[in-house]
């Protein structure tokens, strides 16, 4: 396999299928050979779209497909599991969207099933190949922040609920709001910036003020006025980690958050400097000759972040390594959300145990 073709087939046509047929059209090394979805006429225009020659008329006959050797799998939250389980089962490497899975106790049987079939799991996680991401993290490898004791991140959308009604806004399906929705993506790529130490203990809070009122509303997704909506619009929370940081995450799908970006940010404090990312910006800062000396951080140049992260995928499959967005990376995530949620319930801060 080391020098063929991976032919790669994607389950789930909507936004981010189409999305991920674009971008492994120019990954070198790859082709997106088949589709499928629970819409069939959404794939048939898909495959249209993108030149894919082969529609399957269910995720189960795509997977059966010998010819095919990784999947994509970008469908409603609930069905991650089930369909990467049998992915593996058949034999298929996996790209998987965010979240792992609704909750960490079913993330933990996604891992299981990759580590049984020997076959590469890989979290799709884009935020990672930004080239402002990309050079924030050299930054940090070279020294120049030192060791970082603590970091806020977040993502604040004053009027962003997507697809009110549908698969997003119902827990059974999703399994929550803008927390798992979008605060994933800062959870993991703030790990990732600070050295993936383990999170050991978490205290959280989430809201729905905005949702139950169908307020807030953005422009992704398809509305179901039919529908309802059972998960958060806004999640804070503080993560204590392993190695005496702290993490804390504020996220929205609403809010009234007047004078605050929209932007997803980061700001890492570090003993030799700080690092802040705001949207594409990027800012490093330290002590000089007493003052504060402030630079800007320019992006990394190359590939955009996902052609990128395809590319990743590929030569992870032909040399049999482990992704840097592993399955335990989304595992993690999902213990942290979990604890979040836990936390929100209870009151109470949630310790984790890895053991």
């Amino acid at each position: 396999m080391s020098q063929s073709v991976i032919r790669i087939g994607i389950i789930g046509a909507g936004a981010i299928g189409s999305v991920h047929a674009q971008t492994f059209a120019k990954v070198e090394g790859a082709e997106v050979a088949a589709i499928t979805d629970a819409y069939l006429p959404l794939a048939e225009q898909r495959a249209q779209e993108h030149n894919i020659k082969t529609v399957h008329e269910s995720p189960q006959k795509l997977l059966e497909d010998s010819s095919i050797d990784a999947v994509i799998i970008g469908v409603p939250n609930k069905f991650h599991a089930e369909l990467a389980i049998e992915a593996f089962k058949q034999g298929k490497h996996v790209l998987l969207e965010k979240p792992m899975a609704i909750n960490s106790e079913v993330a933990r049987t996604i891992v299981q099933a990759a580590e049984q079939s020997g076959k590469v799991l890989m979290m799709s996680h884009q935020m990672r190949w930004t080239g402002l991401s990309r050079a924030v993290k050299a930054r940090i490898d070279s020294g120049d922040v030192g060791r970082i004791y603590n970091a806020k991140t977040g993502w604040l959308r004053k009027k962003g609920i997507p697809g009110w009604g549908s698969w997003f806004t119902r827990k059974d399906q999703s399994g929550g709001g803008p927390l798992i929705d979008i605060g994933v993506h800062m959870i993991d790529l703030s790990l990732y910036l600070m050295g993936n130490p383990k999170p050991v203990s978490v205290f959280g809070t989430t809201y729905a003020e905005f949702g139950p009122k169908r307020e807030g509303i953005g422009t992704w997704g398809t509305p179901n006025w039919d529908g309802y909506y059972d998960v958060e619009d806004l999640a804070s929370a503080l993560i204590k980690l392993d190695n005496g940081a702290t993490l804390s995450l504020d996220v929205s799908w609403a809010a009234h958050a007047a004078g605050l970006s929209e932007d997803p940010f980061i700001h890492l404090m570090g003993t030799e400097g700080g690092v802040s990312v705001v949207g594409n910006s990027g800012t490093y800062v330290t002590h000089k000759d007493g003052e504060v000396a402030l630079s800007d951080i320019a992006p990394l140049e190359g590939e955009e972040d996902r052609i990128l992260m395809g590319g990743h995928f590929v030569s992870c499959i032909r040399e049999g390594k482990q992704p840097i967005t592993s399955g335990l990376s989304g595992y993690t995530s999902n213990r942290i959300l979990d604890a979040i949620y836990e936390s929100s319930r209870t009151g109470n801060e949630v310790k984790l145990n890895w053991e």
